[in-house]
């Protein structure tokens, strides 16, 4: 079997996020990560976008989710993430980074997690 992936590399979100209450009164920039990995060999060989994951519609679904939700941890924004990928647009893997700007003397912090189908 293919497994092939289909990368998104730091989407950029506005989500409200943080433990404290204070910190999630504003929106905060996130970029986030995504590696959908399935058998994409269909859509090599037909050339059709119904055969392969639309990254563009990955994208405006994550953007959707963080701007409507409220997260208290990135662990659990990437886990909500790594859901909508596998049932939603049945990728047979996800692969998911959430990087977070939160501390002044780091250039980020960062969760990552890998979550496969349930078979």
């Amino acid at each position: 079997m293919n497994m092939d992936i289909i990368t998104i590399k730091d989407l950029s979100v506005l989500c409200r996020i943080g433990v404290p209450d204070q910190e999630r009164a504003n929106p905060q920039r996130l970029l986030i990560t995504i590696e959908m990995a399935g058998d994409f060999s269909r859509a090599a060989q037909s050339d059709e976008i119904d055969h392969t994951i639309n990254y563009y519609d990955v994208s405006q679904r994550i953007t959707q989710l963080c701007a409507k939700e409220s997260f208290k941890l990135i662990e659990r924004l990437a886990d909500e993430i790594s859901r909508i990928l596998l049932d939603e647009f049945r990728a047979e893997q996800a692969t998911v980074e959430v990087k977070k700007f939160i501390l002044s003397n780091a250039r980020h912090v960062s969760f990552r997690l890998t979550r496969t189908q349930l078979t």
